[in-house]
């Protein structure tokens, strides 16, 4: 079973902003993981504390940890896509216990909602099912979907590394490889 910090299952707690403090509780999936207090800590002292004005896509939103997190630290829009049907009905039920007013739950696939959304983001949170890991396909309908200043976080099980990105930052956490990405463009 999914343990968190202070032993609480399914759950866990927001760690900055005005949600500070806010549990968040998720169902039981067996791939199902939440980034850790410590990398999310990391994370958001790279992309800074205040992501206000910012529009931010958690592509494989599971607990909704990360958009949610943004979203606390004031965030205009958060997008949180998830296609298991337990996941997306416990996001749906934290947005509205928070009132998070600027986040929308999406339920669908991550490459079928990035196909058709049509918008841009200027944070992109990747953090597909752990042995799956972030393929080409998947790194080119991002690259399409991020602006042009936009960011890409992404979790892993190896160090990252793939043509036409730029690794800002990394980090480790036991067996998790965290990596900020910033997509290379091509000048024409």
């Amino acid at each position: 079973m999914p343990r968190t910090s202070r032993g609480r299952r399914n759950a866990v707690r927001i760690i900055g902003g005005a949600w500070r403090s806010r549990l968040i509780r998720f169902p039981e999936a067996g791939e199902l993981r939440p980034s850790p207090d410590r990398v999310r800590e990391t994370l958001f002292n790279w992309l800074g504390q205040d992501l206000s004005g910012k529009s931010c896509l958690d592509l494989f939103a599971g607990s909704g940890a990360l958009g949610l997190e943004s979203a606390s630290r004031g965030a205009a829009s958060v997008v949180l896509v998830e296609r298991d049907a337990a996941a997306y009905a416990a996001l749906c039920e934290n947005v509205r216990l928070l009132e998070a007013r600027n986040v929308r739950v999406e339920r669908a696939d991550a490459l079928e909602f990035l196909a058709h959304s049509g918008r841009q983001f200027d944070v992109i949170f990747l953090d597909p099912p752990f042995r799956r890991g972030a393929d080409s396909g998947l790194l080119q309908a991002v690259a399409r979907s991020l602006s042009d200043r936009g960011l890409v976080y992404l979790e892993s099980d190896r160090v990252f590394a793939a043509a036409g990105w730029q690794v800002v930052k990394q980090g480790r956490a036991g067996n998790v490889q965290f990596h900020l990405l910033k997509h290379q463009r091509e000048v024409q």
